[in-house]
């Protein structure tokens, strides 16, 4: 049975001035339903804590949490997911270990990743990026932009891939809806709320165009 993707998934960050669970008070009241703790730097016992305190947050909203990466932690804490950043990945293997019950995402770059990726038959959603130049994310993959986009839907389609494909990666609220004119599914961001002046009036303006 296909799991329940939202069409706006929220990223928190490694950040100096809001620590993560600020961060996901500030989605969740705003309405944010699809949390994805992304934190790179901490060690496991400080990021069980940490998620516990932010699935405790994220259950009184009912917003589903997702975990960046950390997969072998999901059996400690009370979170739905994980998203899984490395493209090579064993899917297989990684669904083994957290179960049929959890959701899994990964990353991709171009339609060969996701090919792959669908072809492990295990994984529910594929974040494709990225769209634009991020900070947020450092890697060396080639930008996407509007028709890299419009590319690898319509290869979707051609190659029969039926499987929620989320833009990720320097999306500002002004590409929203062209994006979604792509045929994607929906929409990743991280940075463009975290460093607004008003990040819960940015995530309700986002809403606005999805919605």
């Amino acid at each position: 049975m296909r799991k329940y993707i939202s069409k706006f998934h929220y990223l928190s960050q490694d950040l100096t001035q809001r620590k993560h669970i600020e961060q996901v008070e500030i989605a969740c009241q705003a309405g944010a339903n699809w949390i994805q703790y992304r934190c790179l730097s901490k060690n496991d016992e400080a990021l069980i804590q940490e998620i516990h305190e932010i699935a405790s947050i994220c259950d009184d909203w009912g917003a589903t949490l997702i975990l960046t990466n950390h997969y072998h932690l999901l059996h400690q804490v009370d979170a739905q997911g994980v998203h899984i950043e490395d493209m090579n990945a064993d899917f297989m293997a990684i669904r083994h270990a957290i179960s049929d019950e959890k959701t899994l995402g990964a990353s991709a770059n171009t339609i060969e990743d996701i090919q792959r990726i669908y072809a492990s038959g295990v994984v529910d959603y594929i974040g494709c990026g990225p769209f634009a130049f991020t900070k947020t994310k450092v890697n060396d993959y080639p930008i996407l932009g509007l028709s890299g986009y419009h590319e690898v839907v319509q290869k979707m389609q051609e190659l029969e891939i039926d499987i929620p494909l989320i833009a990720v990666g320097g999306i500002n609220l002004e590409h929203t809806e062209e994006l979604l004119n792509t045929g994607i599914y929906g929409i990743a961001v991280s940075a463009t709320v975290n460093l607004a002046g008003n990040p819960g009036s940015m995530i309700k303006d986002f809403h606005k165009k999805i919605y």
